[in-house]
């Protein structure tokens, strides 16, 4: 693990150069099979064929053609070829039996045997049920089966077929075939994944970024390809706006498509594979259009199932290979598999194969690293020239060459320090990465150092027998030595001593070189610098005799410890200055919230309603909430209610606030709609964001008319008024409406309903309702309890007063504002406050 660092523009290491040759040439071998399969290509598209025109299972074709071989004295390869001629493919070798022209049959085929197609496809509004199907038509001349004639689209899908060796094959094939008569334009094949996702396989007529952004998908709900797996059974998306609703559509945007099929791929176990036609036309697929995909769908079982196996087996494979490589490896390399996020960007690395002799910084070695992923194990290599380095060689496929750096983490608590050398280079669509680790002796010896500097400690030796003595760089700055001095003798440690303590120190001396056993010692020295405050923890070796033979400890400064009570007197000083400060502000924000809120002492009458206001601060904390509201009487002669709660506390609470406040009624004033009102605001806390912090506040607002009782309200993440009628209590039905200040352009609702006389509205902010780890709704039920008791036992007019007083160990503000209807005719309007 220990070698020269490597310089940038070096060639490649020895090791990565063979470990690139063999998987070239394990590629190439690969490459060498794939060629040689060719021949069971076509008898795979010929029973293809026999299972889309008949409708017979993979073995039944594959019997069945067996069975035309035996009758008609050919081959079975011959009897492949003359099956894909028969749906209009291009003839392979002549068939057993045709005469040297190949201008009629031979002597082993009747006429009647001959193979036919239809005579030509139409498009989608002429065709017939029989284009698609292996009904006789009329029979082929030569000319016909050279080509000449055109065929239908599943016999040239069965010949292309043959030469598709990968899912993007199938999707070109299935494009480029059924783009005339379905409309198709974008085809995607997905396979399922790990965990019950799906991966992007294979596409046509789909740009990259749409390919990259859909490559993965999670096993969620709503997901058409997923539920067309589930159910084996295709899906038919037809109306983009209905199917929005129902399902997450694909596409960006996905309006793209205005009709699609998500179609299984049929198999002998489980369905594994889905294929989406995409089109860009609108209106429904056309019972013959569906028959045709369904069947095509069909013809591609066997490439599209093979491919699958042939995709998992090739990367187990490799996988494997390059494991076998690195096992036989001396030096520290991995193997790194790039994972993708939803959007196609490189999120992170999987480590699958390790050589042994590969230790990380937590020392962690070979098979220990495999599974891990790069950033979850090593999350500080984020950003850093190293992850950047690893993308590039991934894109670009040129090697990369780091300069030495140092990786430092903290593993359960310890720090961990290393410098290292790394190099990585493409291997197929992964990473092979290696590196050295420079000098762990030295880095050892950094680390004790480190240790020691921080610790404030140094460790030191005293051989009794040979009268050597060894200190450590930190003993000498503990002791305020010269090192040239050399160490003091453990005799004359007690030497240089605070008077006081020079006894016990001797003793402690005594102590070792009798080998009576360890000592831990604290002891005052006098130094240049003033008086240090030192420990001594030291033990002896001994020899047969009991005599000490050498005595090994630390001494740890202990200076700064003994500065800790006066730190703390400062401390706590300052914490009182804090609390002075924050009491101050406390008692600002509360005079500058009294000056912009004033609360009434006794209810207001307006508009034909009584309205009791109640305000209420928290019982914990020193600083002044934002709660608010305000009650006031339009130009209109109706009447306007607003509650409000800006999260947070202090001055910018209070400021935040009041910009609510008074930009609200002024909005309401000149007869703005509720909805516009509130959605103006959730902009203007937007843009005040830089200035307070980014607030946001909940907020409900409602309007009276008395000349027809109607109330018309809405709310912006606030809780629900409560409606108190006839001794009975209900939440009204909450309107759209999202916090203000959380999202720019959000709408709100409107609702309305009629006050009856004895009625009584209650608008509260959540400090009235709200307790730790209960949920909201027992707080909602305690409000409406509580309310409709209150209004059975006594005066309706202190309603607000009477639920604010009654909350004990109040944590929040609480702000209540409770609007009645009078049973009988209102009064004329009074001043509001």
């Amino acid at each position: 693990m220990n070698s020269d660092s490597v310089l940038p523009g070096e060639a490649a290491a020895p090791d990565v150069e063979a470990l690139a040759r063999v998987v070239a040439r394990l590629r190439s071998e690969i490459a060498e099979m794939a060629e040689a399969a060719a021949t069971t290509a076509v008898l795979e598209r010929a029973k293809g064929v026999l299972m889309g025109q008949a409708g017979l299972s993979a073995d039944a074709a594959y019997e069945e053609l067996l069975r035309r071989a035996d009758e008609r004295g050919r081959t079975l390869i011959e009897e492949c070829w003359i099956t894909l001629g028969g749906t209009g493919a291009e003839p392979g070798p002549p068939a057993a039996g045709t005469t040297p022209g190949g201008t009629g049959p031979g002597p082993g085929t009747s006429a009647a045997e001959e193979p036919c197609e239809q005579s030509g496809e139409s498009g989608e509004s002429g065709e017939s049920e029989g284009a698609y199907a292996s009904a006789p038509g009329p029979r082929r001349s030569p000319a016909a089966a050279s080509g000449d004639l055109p065929r239908p689209p599943l016999a040239r899908l069965a010949h292309g077929l043959s030469d598709a060796g990968h899912p993007d094959d199938v999707a070109e094939l299935l494009l480029t075939v059924l783009a005339d008569a379905t409309g198709v334009d974008g085809v995607m094949i997905y396979r399922v994944a790990d965990g019950g996702s799906l991966e992007l396989v294979g596409s046509a007529g789909i740009d990259k970024g749409l390919a990259g952004q859909w490559r993965h998908i999670p096993p969620l709900g709503r997901v058409a390809p997923l539920e067309a797996i589930a159910g084996r059974e295709a899906v038919w998306l037809e109306d983009p706006e209905r199917d929005a609703a129902s399902y997450q559509l694909i596409g960006d945007p996905p309006e793209r498509w205005a009709s699609r099929a998500w179609i299984p791929v049929p198999g002998d176990g489980a369905t594994t594979v889905v294929v989406g036609c995409l089109r860009t036309g609108e209106g429904p697929f056309a019972p013959r259009t569906r028959s045709l995909l369904q069947e095509a769908v069909r013809l591609c079982a066997e490439p599209l199932h093979g491919a699958e196996g042939a995709l998992a087996g090739a990367v187990d494979e490799e996988v494997e290979a390059v494991q076998t490589i690195l096992d036989a490896l001396s030096s520290a390399a991995i193997l790194l598999t790039p994972l993708y996020s939803e959007s196609g960007e490189i999120e992170d690395y999987r480590i699958d194969a390790a050589a042994p002799a590969s230790v990380d910084v937590a020392g962690r070695s070979g098979k220990e690293l495999v599974g891990r992923r790069v950033l979850e194990t090593y999350p500080t290599v984020v950003g850093t020239a190293l992850w950047e380095g690893y993308q590039d060689a991934l894109i670009t496929g040129t090697l990369y060459e780091g300069e030495p750096f140092v990786y430092r983490e903290v593993t359960a608590g310890v720090p961990q320090e290393s410098l290292y050398s790394v190099r990585a280079c493409r291997l197929g669509r992964r990473l092979v990465v290696s590196w050295v680790r420079h000098d762990s002796s030295a880095r050892e010896t950094r680390r004790l150092a480190d240790m020691q500097r921080l610790g404030n400690l140094g460790w030191a030796e005293w051989n009794v027998v040979t009268g050597t003595m060894t200190w450590s760089d930190q003993v000498y700055a503990i002791f305020g030595r010269d090192p040239s001095q050399g160490p003091t003798a453990l005799e004359d440690l007690p030497h240089g001593l605070v008077s006081e303590d020079v006894p016990t120190m001797t003793a402690a001396v005594r102590r070792l070189l009798d080998g009576a056993g360890a000592v831990d010692q604290p002891f005052r020295l006098t130094t240049a610098d003033g008086v240090r405050h030192l420990r001594f923890v030291a033990e002896a070796q001994t020899d047969a005799d009991g005599a000490a033979v050498e005595v090994y400890g630390f001494f740890q400064d202990l200076t700064v410890q003994r500065g800790a009570e006066l730190a703390l007197r400062e401390s706590e000083r300052a914490a009182l200055v804090q609390r002075g400060i924050l009491q101050a502000e406390r008692a600002l924000a509360a005079r500058l919230q009294h000056a912009l809120l004033p609360i009434p002492e006794q209810s207001l009458r307006f508009a034909g309603v009584d309205v009791d206001v109640a305000y209420v601060p928290s019982e914990s904390g020193v600083s002044v909430g934002g709660d608010w509201y305000s009650a006031i009487e339009l130009p209109d002669k109706s009447a306007l209610f607003v509650v409000g709660d800006v999260a947070g506390h202090g001055l910018d609470a209070v400021a935040t606030m009041a910009q609510l406040r008074f930009t609200a009624k002024g909005m309401a004033i000149t007869g703005s709609p509720l909805p516009d009102v509130l959605a103006r605001l959730n902009a203007l806390l937007l843009h005040m964001a830089s200035g307070v912090g980014g607030a946001t506040a909940t907020m409900i607002m409602a309007r009276y008319q008395p000349w027809d009782h109607r109330l018309t309200w809405v709310r912006a993440g606030h809780l629900p008024p409560l409606l108190v009628r006839r001794g009975e209590a209900r939440f009204l039905p909450l309107p759209r409406g999202p916090l203000l200040g959380a999202v720019a352009g959000s709408t709100y609702e409107q609702s309305s309903l009629d006050l009856e006389p004895g009625d009584h509205l209650l608008l509260y902010t959540d400090g009235l309702v709200e307790e730790p780890g209960e949920d909201i709704d027992q707080g909602l039920a305690r409000l409406a309890a509580g309310a409709t008791r209150l209004l059975g036992e006594g005066p309706a007019d202190t309603l607000a007063h009477v639920l604010a007083a009654r909350r004990e160990g109040r944590r929040d503000d609480i702000c209540v504002l409770d609007v009645h209807l009078a049973p009988q005719a209102p009064s004329p309007p009074a001043e509001r406050g």
